[in-house]
């Protein structure tokens, strides 16, 4: 599959209003930090603006024909994100509030089967939790992917674990087949780590995990935006990402699940639109997706996540994933020609995607960041979210440097000269 060339791109920066209008800036700003929160073209402001100007109404209350087209919009993007993370059903694909929020519901939903299973719903049984079970998670995983699991361990007595990473920050399919064991329960890993670019053998991990029993729950916030990506196909059962990260709106995350595993999670936030029953004794709830989406829904920021998705498919994954690494490529090679600049996660840009953060020797990641900035080149400093993993690498913080599909070689190029100005400016210049 070919790459985006480098004419591709700058039209498809002319479709985003953030691009366009710094266009004829004297110095354009070096957008470095989708990572963190990706720009969004003007297809999904504008999905998002039209929905609320001409269709705004409750979903999936009353009969009126405002009703069912606004429920016929937020359903129809639930359809188009299924299809292009690979869900075979529409059901499999739970919204919520981020991928934090998503990766809660499944912990939390947990947590109520193993504390109250007669509060539960038909089969909860079988995610229930005691003394003698183990949650296993990696030493590089973001936050969210982290304290939840912390907090389930802690309120069922299950005994909580992680798999150490090695030197360059990574772990390998033989590390986690050394840690799963038949008392695994729950194994919870990255697909792409938010710090070194990691890309985790995903489908044999998830091989693993069943074999002992034991279920997966995938942090994709970082590979969906980036790379085709087929849940059904690779196996887990559970997978999060966030709308963000993927040129779509705030306010919206995505859960991914299994059917008969979402039919058999409880819910952990209840209300309205999510119950079939309601007496005064008690509360019956509604199949899937529906029994996770209590209350008033995300209905515009649906809306606009689908756009995204058409966006995405439209430039086309494979080819826009095929760019994004010949920009990895320049920046790892640049970095790691930077004297006293050390490069987190694995040399090889094929073992990584997306990213890459740096510690400059010296010098603090705010004062890098803070000199950036003034260079105009806008990265993340700081630990990610993700301070077991900087602690084991010996550091606090780091400097991360992140593409997208609008990414250009002059913007990775301006990174690599600003780390540079930062070390002569302060005084701490290696010898080459």
């Amino acid at each position: 599959m070919s790459a985006l060339t480098p004419a591709e791109v700058a039209e498809l920066r002319a479709a985003f209003p953030y691009f366009a209008l710094q266009a004829e800036a004297p110095q354009p700003p070096a957008y470095l930090d989708a990572a963190a929160t990706s720009q969004r073209p003007s297809s999904v402001l504008d999905a998002e603006r039209r929905f609320l100007e001409t269709a705004n109404a409750a979903v999936h209350r009353g009969t009126s024909g405002a009703v069912g087209a606004a429920t016929e919009a937020f359903e129809g993007a639930r359809e188009a994100v299924a299809g292009f993370v690979g869900a075979a059903a529409p059901e499999q694909i739970v919204w919520a509030e981020n991928a934090t929020d998503a990766l809660n519901i499944v912990a939390l939903g947990i947590g109520e089967a193993s504390a109250n299973p007669a509060l539960g719903v038909p089969g909860s049984e079988r995610f229930a939790l005691g003394p003698g079970d183990e949650i296993l998670v990696t030493e590089a995983e973001h936050h969210a992917n982290l304290i939840p699991w912390q907090r389930l361990a802690a309120r069922t007595g299950a005994a909580f674990r992680y798999i150490p990473v090695r030197e360059d920050g990574t772990w390998t399919i033989d590390d986690a087949r050394e840690a799963l064991n038949e008392r695994t329960r729950v194994f919870a890993f990255a697909h792409i780590s938010n710090v070194t670019g990691y890309v985790a053998p995903v489908a044999e991990l998830a091989e693993l995990a069943r074999g002992v029993g034991a279920l997966t729950v995938l942090d994709a916030c970082q590979s969906v935006p980036h790379i085709p990506v087929d849940l059904d196909a690779l196996g887990v059962d559970f997978a999060a990402f966030s709308g963000h990260k993927m040129l779509g709106p705030n306010g919206i995350g995505v859960l991914y699940g299994r059917p008969e595993l979402l039919a058999a999670l409880p819910p952990s936030r209840t209300g309205g639109s999510a119950i079939t029953r309601v007496t005064m004794e008690s509360a019956e709830f509604m199949p899937p997706p529906m029994r996770f989406e209590p209350g008033t829904q995300p209905v515009s920021q649906a809306v606009g996540l689908g756009a995204a998705v058409e966006f995405l498919s439209a430039v086309g994954v494979e080819r826009a994933a095929a760019r994004e690494h010949e920009l990895v490529e320049r920046l790892v090679a640049g970095v790691e020609a930077t004297p006293g600049v050390r490069l987190l996660g694995p040399s090889d840009p094929a073992q990584r995607v997306a990213l890459a953060a740096v510690s400059v020797d010296g010098l603090h990641a705010h004062d890098v960041g803070q000199f950036l900035d003034e260079q105009g080149v806008l990265v993340r400093v700081g630990h990610h979210c993700a301070q077991p993993l900087h602690r084991a690498f010996g550091i606090a913080s780091s400097t991360r440097a992140s593409v997208h599909l609008t990414t250009t070689e002059d913007e990775i190029d301006r990174f690599l000269d600003a780390l540079r100005g930062a070390q002569r400016y302060f005084g701490v210049e290696a010898a080459a």
